[in-house]
């Protein structure tokens, strides 16, 4: 069955790659773009439909808890809604609208989140924990969507996660993921031959959220493994957010700060800087395995987090307003 779903994702991105030309439905080149010329985008529908068909596929044959099932499928109202977003550019009102409510129905179907493990004192309010949860649904939706900017970036990152996923807890999902990605993935290395476009960026956010949540449900200490698993990404976003708003600068506006933005201005290559980007998540991946008191695994990780982000800045500074 993972050959198979492989097989489709790579198939149907090539279909969804041809028609996108044929009907002139290309990511045009603007302020925030990192690629040069139009490219055609949604390959995302094409991970969206692999990994439904897989998911259905894992509940039909129990392979899958089912909380975990429904939570995931709730991922369907995402993707839809950014899809109409890909072809007409909804108002951030409604993306908003559309996350918060794709986020509580996922919140709900998993039972809330139970504990949140702040290392010297646990969260186990309810209210507290789930509202905590809501908005680290939003946020991972959001920043994944800001992190896909370069050819096999976002893609990669997914892969990575669904392995990790795989080889830590195990779980067939996790597999279904990564091919369901991976075969989109061959088309979108540099130079790409198609984006991935909000479709399938947002879902990509929404699953990790959902992984995140369920696992830490199961183990508290399981929140931190996919905080620092998943911490190339989060970072680079909430730290270049932090930035910009000390800058006073307008978050809504259209900007090329982060930190794999500013590495392609230095001169990186986008392949080259996906490759580092794999090195670091491995890094990140040893951490975790070999690092068994979570809270100094997580110190470590935010160290070198923080490392490598002085050294992009020597590359190429974080500009000021």
């Amino acid at each position: 069955m993972i050959y198979i779903l492989f097989i489709l994702s790579f198939a149907l991105t090539l279909i969804i790659k041809n028609i996108a030309i044929k009907k002139s439905f290309v990511a045009e080149v603007n302020e925030r773009s990192s690629h040069i010329i139009p490219t055609p985008h949604g390959g995302g529908i094409a991970i969206a439909v692999t990994w439904f068909i897989g998911l259905n596929y894992l509940y039909f044959t129990s392979q899958i808890p089912k909380e975990l099932f429904f939570a995931l499928l709730v991922g369907f109202i995402i993707s839809i809604i950014s899809f109409v977003d890909d072809l007409y550019e909804l108002s951030p009102k409604v993306r908003l609208f559309a996350q918060s409510i794709t986020s509580f129905l996922g919140l709900y179907l998993l039972g809330g989140f139970r504990e949140l493990d702040l290392f010297v004192v646990a969260l186990d309010n309810p209210i507290l924990t789930n509202i905590f949860a809501f908005f680290m649904i939003i946020w991972f939706i959001n920043l994944y969507n800001f992190l896909d900017g370069i050819d096999g970036y976002a893609g990669s990152e997914a892969v990575f996660l669904s392995i990790s996923g795989y080889i830590l807890f195990g779980g067939e999902h996790f597999l279904v993921l990564a091919v369901s990605v991976a075969g989109f993935l061959v088309w979108n290395w540099h130079r790409a031959k198609i984006f991935m476009g909000d479709v399938g960026s947002t879902l990509l956010g929404y699953n990790v959220a959902i992984f995140t949540i369920y696992y830490a449900n199961q183990n508290s200490e399981n929140f931190w493994i996919w905080i620092t698993l998943f911490g190339l990404f989060w970072f680079d976003a909430t730290f270049t957010l932090y930035k910009r708003f000390k800058n006073r600068e307008k978050l809504s506006k259209a900007h090329k700060k982060h930190a794999y933005q500013r590495l392609t201005q230095a001169g990186f290559s986008h392949s080259l800087v996906v490759l580092l980007s794999i090195v670091v998540n491995i890094l990140l991946f040893c951490i975790v395995v070999f690092v068994p008191n979570r809270f100094v695994a997580f110190i470590i990780a935010i160290i070198l987090l923080i490392l490598l982000y002085r050294i992009i800045d020597t590359k190429k500074a974080f500009k000021m307003v």
